[in-house]
């Protein structure tokens, strides 16, 4: 797959390394310098310019990118960049960086793909604070991550159970609607549903290709 990352401050660059590590990447920055944040391994491309110029896009490769994040440091940049390369360019998936809340919220009403680095903090805060393990174990553990399922009409029909892969992937939440439902066994899934689940990061080519995830 081919990903271009716009914004190379910590978040940029630790995204663009991790990617360039199984996929092609571009990452787009104004400032020359940023660059260097990405050593000592990064095996992608680095375009010096602005993530809003069209042209500096096209050189990115947006035309033919598999999908882009906007993650600088200025929420209103990043809105702009994501609504280009949606409405513009087409690009199938966009994510976007966003820090202030009220917008977040705003623009995730509107379909954007949303990071809230706020949320996402607290959140992990209030898991040592109260809970102690579990979720966080998740977000830092580098042996296991999540991974969603979107389920297919040729896939509805069928128990949430027979997702789960034994030591390789475990369903542990479906959405409907926007609604959350545990997936208890007997539970059957919808067309378009989407499955959380835990996945071991080893494992994760295989469990993409027998779960048909391109």
């Amino acid at each position: 797959m081919y990903f271009i990352v716009v914004g190379c401050g910590k978040v940029g660059a630790h995204l663009a390394r991790i990617l360039s590590e199984e996929h092609n990447v571009a990452i787009i920055d104004r400032n020359s310098q940023s660059f260097e944040s990405l050593k000592p391994v990064f095996n992608g491309l680095t375009i010096t310019g602005s993530g809003m110029d069209l042209d500096v896009l096209r050189e990115a490769g947006i035309e033919r990118c598999d999908a882009l994040a906007a993650v600088s440091s200025d929420d209103n940049v990043n809105l702009v960049i994501g609504q280009v390369a949606r409405r513009i360019f087409h690009v199938p998936k966009v994510v976007v960086r966003v820090t202030d809340p009220v917008k977040a919220e705003v623009y995730r009403g509107l379909g954007y793909e949303i990071i809230n680095g706020s949320y996402l903090v607290a959140e992990v805060i209030r898991d040592k604070l109260i809970e102690g393990h579990f979720s966080t174990y998740i977000l830092e553990s580098s042996q296991v991550s999540m991974l969603e399922v979107i389920v297919s009409k040729e896939k509805a029909g069928r128990p949430v159970s027979t997702f789960n892969l034994p030591d390789q992937f475990y369903v542990a939440l479906v959405v409907r609607h926007g609604e959350p439902l545990l997936p208890e066994a007997n539970l059957v899934v919808h067309d378009g549903d989407r499955l959380i689940g835990v996945v071991k990061i080893a494992q994760l080519k295989h469990v993409r290709k027998i779960l048909g995830i391109t």
